[in-house]
């Protein structure tokens, strides 16, 4: 364990196959958390829906192990509380860079509509609840051949190690996570993302597997589904990948995630 300025115990790795992988593991054998695993490199980090995740070193990439965060009904919701921490985090590290920030449905940090950050909720029921937050930040570099544009702090004028943004973000998700209070607070975690997500009315496409959706943007419901307006009428969409409408040429089939 290598102690950093926050009050959760924090495992420290040079290389692994994906700090994820790494905290199942250690709660299949055991470990409760709350513990936060950061590695300088993975060596098969992923994305959402088995995407493979760029994880060269340069760039932060985190999990935190949580046991029994909320009754399993309302467990997902912690997208958004973790969707918030890393706006906050990013806020504190690299300041000039606020009003450019935004949330991506349902938890990527976009900067000037590029996504600088994303997270990976994993979870298992073995003895009760147990979740996993990965979070990864460009810092320092992004890739290029992605799913939908990307990139990083030094880009945008603002560099900051991986260990800056990590004790920031570990100290911001302190703080949503009580906020969230085990869902009691989700109210107020929702209306603090639907401050930074997208505008009433923005046209989105959402694309699950083959079939894709456009509509516009409603808000999120009390749930954390995502409300879009289209020919149809409203519809509740609970998983999928969302693009600004005005860019179809986002919307490759076979690309990495960033």
């Amino acid at each position: 364990m290598i102690p950093v300025a926050i009050d959760i115990p924090h495992l420290a790795l040079d290389e692994i196959d994906s700090t994820n992988a790494e905290a199942l593991r250690r709660a299949r054998d055991g470990e409760a958390g709350p513990l936060w695993i950061t590695a300088a490199r993975q060596s098969a980090g992923r994305g959402r829906r088995g995407r493979a995740w760029t994880s060269a070193p340069g760039n932060l990439f985190a999990s935190l192990l949580l046991a029994d965060p909320a009754p399993i009904p309302e467990a997902s919701q912690i997208s958004f509380v973790a969707a918030l921490a890393v706006h906050d985090a990013v806020c504190a590290v690299a300041p000039s860079l606020a009003s450019r920030l935004a949330l991506k449905w349902p938890n990527d940090l976009l900067c000037g509509g590029k996504k600088l950050s994303g997270i990976l909720v994993e979870g298992e029921t073995r003895h009760g609840l147990v979740v996993v937050v990965g979070i990864g930040v460009n810092c320092a570099h992004h890739p290029d051949d992605t799913l939908y544009p990307t990139t990083d702090l030094a880009a945008e004028g603002e560099p900051a190690s991986p260990q800056a943004v990590f004790v920031a973000l570990a100290q911001a998700m302190r703080g949503r996570l009580a906020e969230w209070d085990a869902s009691r607070g989700f109210a107020s975690i929702r209306d603090a993302w639907l401050a930074r997500g997208p505008a009433p009315g923005t046209p989105l496409l959402v694309r699950f597997g083959t079939t894709e959706t456009e509509g516009r943007f409603e808000t999120i419901d009390t749930h954390g589904n995502l409300l879009i307006t289209g020919d149809e009428g409203v519809q509740t969409i609970a998983a999928g990948d969302v693009f600004p409408l005005h860019r179809p040429d986002a919307l490759p089939s076979n690309r990495h995630d960033a």
